[in-house]
This record gives C-alpha cells, structure tokens and sequence, in this order.
C-alpha cells in the first residue's frame, strides 16, 4: 500500500467539523453503487472510463471473491457487474490504478502486486472480462505502479512505477500491446522520486508528469518533468512548499498549451502548519509554475484540503476536481468536489460525508455531460466502509 510521508497523516485531527448548508448543486448528487467487498473494495486512485458500449469500466483496490481486487464496469443508470476478480496470484493483486482504453478496444491496467516476482503486473482485459497478464514487474522494472497507463501516437503503452529500479527512486517505462517491456527512465532523487502519477502526452509528442518527492538540493517536495518518446527526462520544476508540495496525480493540459495539476501539500502554509494543505497549479511548457489556488484558505477548510486527484477542464473554462478532505459537512470532513475558474475563484459543489467519503480518485466525464468519480470510504459500514461510486450532474449539459 502506498505510504504518505508523516507530514501527510495531519489530516482532520487539526480540523472542527462545523454545521454547513450544502451547496444546492448537491442536489444534482446520486451515489450510484455502495461497495460491499463481494462486488469489491476501496476504489483507491482509480478514475472511471467509457467503454465503446457507453459502460463505465474502473478497478477497485480489494474486495471481489478473492479479495484481492476487481476490474468492473457500471452502467450510467448505477448496475454493476464485475467482470474478474484477481487471485493475488500470476494474474495479479491490488489494481490500484485506473484503466487505459486502446485504441484496440481493450483496456489496460496494473496491479501493485502479484505476478511472478510479487511486485506487480500489466494486463490486458475484454470487455467481456478476458484477462491476460502482459508482463510481471521485476524490481529493476519498477515497482509499485499506482497510476493509470496512457498510450502513445506510436500505440505503445506508457507508465509510471512509484519506486524501483536501478537507483529505487521509481520508473518510466512502455510496454506494447502485444508485452514487449523496457525501462526508459530510473530516477535519481535530483530529479524525482516516486512518481506516483502517470503521465500525458502533449501536443509537442513529448510527456509530461509529476513525481511525488524528489528534486536537487534535497528538496524532497516533488517535480514536474518532461520526457521525450525516447527516455530522456527533464525537470521543469520542483515544489519548495510556498508553491505546492508532494504532487500526487499527473497533470492535464489545456487548449493554451500549459499544464494543470494539484499538489497534496504545500501553499496556505498556515494550514497544516508549516506544510500547506494543497494547491492547484499552472505551468508552462518551459517550467514556469503559477498557483491559482491554495486549499484550506476559507473558514474551517470549508473548500477542502489534500487533493490527492488532479483536475478536468469543462468546456466553461472552468476546472473541475475533489479533495480528500476538509468542507465542514456536519458528518464528517471527508473531501470536497469544487469548481475553479481560471482565474482562482473556487466554488465547493459538493461536500462528502461517511455515506461516502475521501475521493482518491479523479473525475470522469461520460459523453452525456455528466460526472462521475469514486470515494475511496464510506458507504457501507457493514464492510467498514468500502467506497462508493457517484454521478453529479452540474446543469452545465456537455460541459467538456
């Protein structure tokens, strides 16, 4: 399981929770499915994506009748089928990340564990439920892989491992459809460590992405990088906490050609004092780093704090994202879903509670317009809580 530096488990200890109206967007909310362990648990930082059929198809990190995680696909009105539940065996255990769709029709993924060496898999998966494991992760490989895979304009595969390696500090690597696997990067610390998110590929054909820790002069408050197809891995920028610290999701980028990204730390220092309760963040190709936003700067942390998930633009111009903790609901302070114009203002659409809770995972938007994302917790207390999926609908109709 992924382990938060000490600095990340403040969490709501230094919080009250407060009596708070909700935003009457929330009106627009509906859990669509409460997991229960035999259909699957903890959908950790899984973000939801639509098959060819209109389903949307995710992971969930443990639960199904092995326990040791599912692939499942959801209608749009709520119905739930899982289609494989991992053995912990060759075929895999704990699929933390999100699924890739290819441009073959499948999807794609990994598993934090299992495989022949332990240390985690690829596969391949129908969307009848069909899965073949493309490569077992070796340590040299990196290990660890919790962020979804994307596919290049050459149709190969593209990921991150969150350590590993020749120098332990994590990996970039590509495999193809058909399992041939190499390791294009290892990092070093000086230029990242830990790379917990996975990575886009812009306009320019190189990649961009964050890692969670690492940067010179031992600044371990995380970077952003760019690398070409071919391995070579440029840092652009690393955080010093003022600006954001501890990057946990990768970065999006817009139609003006800069990046947009979240970082779980850093910003309002005086909350969380001194490490900073999250922000999100511009940058430019060239490196250069703009927040627009740092949470926990309302009462109470009303607008939430620790973004653990990174953003999707609406076609309004406005971001759109969750945080895992933080907005003052009268249950529980257990994340927020907001709106951020480009310009900095936030609005808190909605504000989670134990019914479910802590959203880990991004946001998903399906071709009617409408949202859709998972809670890590909440939901179910008879399996302690085991997450949740939801759909919110923001009356914007296609709004990306």
């Amino acid at each position: 399981m992924f382990r938060l530096s000490g600095r990340g488990k403040l969490a709501v200890t230094c919080l009250i929770s407060v009596t708070a109206a909700i935003n009457a967007h929330a009106q627009q909310f509906k859990t669509l499915v409460t997991f229960d362990e035999s259909n699957g648990s903890t959908p950790y930082f899984t973000s939801l994506i639509q098959g060819s059929d209109g389903d949307l198809y995710g992971t969930t990190a443990l639960g199904g009748i092995n326990r040791h995680g599912t692939v499942f696909k959801i209608t749009t009105d709520g119905t739930l089928t899982v289609l494989y539940s991992f053995t912990g065996g060759t075929d895999g255990d704990g699929p933390y990340a999100g699924l890739l769709l290819g441009s073959d029709g499948n999807f794609y993924g990994t598993t934090v564990g299992g495989g022949t060496y332990r240390y985690g898999t690829i596969f391949r998966i129908t969307l009848q439920g069909k899965l073949k494991t493309l490569h077992s992760l070796a340590l040299s490989d990196g290990v660890d892989p919790y962020a979804p895979l994307v596919q290049g304009s050459d149709g190969s595969l593209y990921g991150t491992a969150t350590a590993g390696g020749a120098n332990a500090h994590g990996t970039i690597f590509k495999i193809t459809p058909a399992g041939t696997f190499i390791v294009l990067h290892s990092f070093e610390g000086v230029d990242g460590n830990q790379p917990t998110s996975g990575l886009v590929q812009a306009t320019d054909g190189n990649f961009y992405g964050t890692t969670y820790q690492g940067g010179p002069d031992n600044g371990h408050h995380g970077t952003v990088f760019k690398m070409t197809p071919d391995g070579v891995v440029n840092s652009l920028h690393s955080f010093d906490y003022t600006d954001g610290a501890f990057p946990q999701a990768g970065l999006i980028q817009d139609s003006d050609g800069n990046f947009y990204g979240t970082t779980q730390q850093g910003g309002n220092l005086s909350c969380n004092a001194p490490y900073g309760c999250g922000t999100v963040f511009r940058i430019t190709p060239d490196g250069v780093v703009t927040t627009l936003y740092s949470f926990c700067s309302q009462s109470k942390c009303t607008d939430g704090f620790f973004p653990y998930a990174g953003v999707i633009k609406g076609a309004d111009g406005s971001f759109y994202g969750t945080t895992a903790f933080g907005g003052g609901h009268i249950l529980a302070n257990g994340g927020t879903l907001f709106r951020l114009t480009s310009d900095g203002v936030l609005t808190t659409l909605h504000r989670f509670a134990i019914s479910g809770d802590v959203p880990y995972g991004g946001l998903f938007q399906d071709v009617s317009g409408e949202v859709f994302g998972t809670t890590t917790y909440g939901g179910n207390s008879g399996c302690g809580f085991c997450g949740t999926i939801f759909r919110m609908n923001f009356g914007l109709g296609s709004v990306f």
